[in-house]
């Protein structure tokens, strides 16, 4: 009889089939990458300069591997020398890579050098996905997109409304008609049967009887004087007093995006407010330290203004673009006004100093604006009358700790009055001098 040796072969093929199956996967799960960590990368990395989709400071970078080895042919390893060190490869001559440094304008990529290999194998993957895949509501080509609420409800309920309003005007419209068809009935039985409809005694006419009554004319006239005069009051009272104007902007600034959700400070933007007496409307230019990589935003942000505010805020920011003549890449320099529309304003003959109530006195933002943060579109919160400001001066103590502006009078003034605080008012805050000069 032959001996086989290699008898027990065939049980054994299963087992290295199994792992080489294990070896290989492991190495395609290496490869595949993890999108979730891609983004995370992505938005650490590389968000400042490039997008997805759109030009900015760098080129769109949505399947930038397929593209270039398909347009290019251009492999894996020339696009991880590019990231790592662009400048390196730049210097070397590489001709897609100089092509791709003077047409961005010469503008140099930083080196991360510190990315590993599955770190950039995790961005790749993250830029290939598909934007569906990510969030099903980003376009409206994604089988999974469900038309934002608002547009199609609230003009379903102002149908609604109008039929229900329109049913009752037909309503009424009837009911009229039966009442002149029942008193024309009424009279022409009345006729038939000889009947006269009573007529009124002539008497003298209730005005005349008014008028001949001394005492009454005498207490409406009392009556007329005294209402007229409580209208006049209040209607002169309200001239020069614009609370809760609102007025529409020639660009949809949302104080409750920026100020509230994204909490940047107010005296980021209206910086004057802390060394000077107004506090500015602030530049252009502040806008885009933020919107030269912020093109668009979120979009569930997005669907929220449409549905519950009717604005496209991404067609807000290209209205911003297009004043600062911003081109998603390179100013043009064919900037434009943005003709703010001022909502807070004093008169002439009052005097008020923003730095003296935010930098010395350390008084919020909020005290006289209002929860800006929360509002959608800023409108004027308090009256900003002479009696709304003596009554803050009347109110509020003045903050003398840790402050030296303060120490001396306020020893002096504490003794004077026998207090342990001092008021606005009590430092002079009521003097008409301060206000009006």
């Amino acid at each position: 009889m032959i001996q086989v040796i290699y008898r027990q072969l065939a049980s054994k093929i299963p087992y290295l089939g199994l792992v080489i199956l294990l070896t290989f996967s492991t190495s395609l799960n290496a490869q595949e990458g993890d999108i979730s960590k891609g983004k995370a990368l992505f938005n650490t990395n590389c968000a400042s300069c490039h997008n997805l989709d759109r030009v900015m400071t760098g080129p769109a970078l949505r399947n930038v591997q397929a593209r270039l080895e398909e347009d290019q042919g251009l492999d894996r390893e020339w696009l991880n020398k590019w990231i790592r060190n662009s400048a390196d490869l730049i210097s070397s001559g590489d001709a897609y890579a100089n092509k791709i440094y003077n047409e961005y304008s010469q503008t140099p990529m930083n080196a991360f050098a510190a990315l590993s290999d599955q770190d950039i194998t995790d961005i790749l993957a993250f830029t290939a996905v598909d934007p569906c895949e990510l969030n099903p509501q980003s376009s409206p080509d994604c089988p999974g997109y469900v038309k934002p609420e608002g547009g199609e409800v609230s003009q379903a309920e102002g149908i609604s409304n109008k039929l229900i309003l329109g049913a009752l005007a037909v309503l009424f419209a009837l009911l009229a008609m039966a009442l002149v068809l029942v008193r024309r009935t009424l009279n022409r039985f009345a006729e038939e049967k000889g009947i006269e409809a009573a007529t009124k005694d002539k008497s003298l006419p209730i005005w005349k009887a008014f008028v001949q009554n001394q005492f009454l004319v005498l207490v409406t006239a009392i009556f007329f004087l005294l209402a007229s005069a409580y209208f006049v009051y209040g209607y002169l009272s309200q001239i020069g007093v614009d609370q809760g104007y609102e007025p529409v902007q020639p660009i949809h600034f949302s104080h409750r995006i920026h100020a509230g959700e994204n909490g940047v400070d107010c005296k980021y933007c209206h910086s004057s407010s802390r060394v000077s007496k107004t506090s500015g409307i602030p530049s252009l230019n502040i806008c885009m330290n933020c919107h030269k990589s912020v093109f668009e935003v979120s979009p569930e942000t997005q669907q929220q203004g449409l549905a519950e505010f009717n604005k496209d805020y991404n067609a807000e920011i290209q209205k911003l673009y297009d004043a600062v003549g911003w081109d998603g890449q390179n100013y043009t320099g064919e900037s434009k006004p943005v003709r703010w529309v001022r909502i807070h304003n004093l008169p002439d003959f009052a005097y008020f100093n923003h730095s003296q109530h935010v930098t010395v006195a350390g008084v919020e933002c909020q005290t006289c604006h209002g929860p800006v943060e929360e509002m959608e579109v800023v409108y004027q919160y308090s009256s900003l009358t002479m009696g709304w400001c003596i009554n803050c001066h009347r109110e509020t103590d003045v903050n003398v700790k840790d402050n030296a502006y303060y120490t001396k009078i306020h020893e002096q003034l504490s003794k004077k009055y026998g207090v342990d605080k001092l008021t606005v008012a009590q430092m002079g805050g009521l003097e008409c001098g301060k206000c009006h000069y």
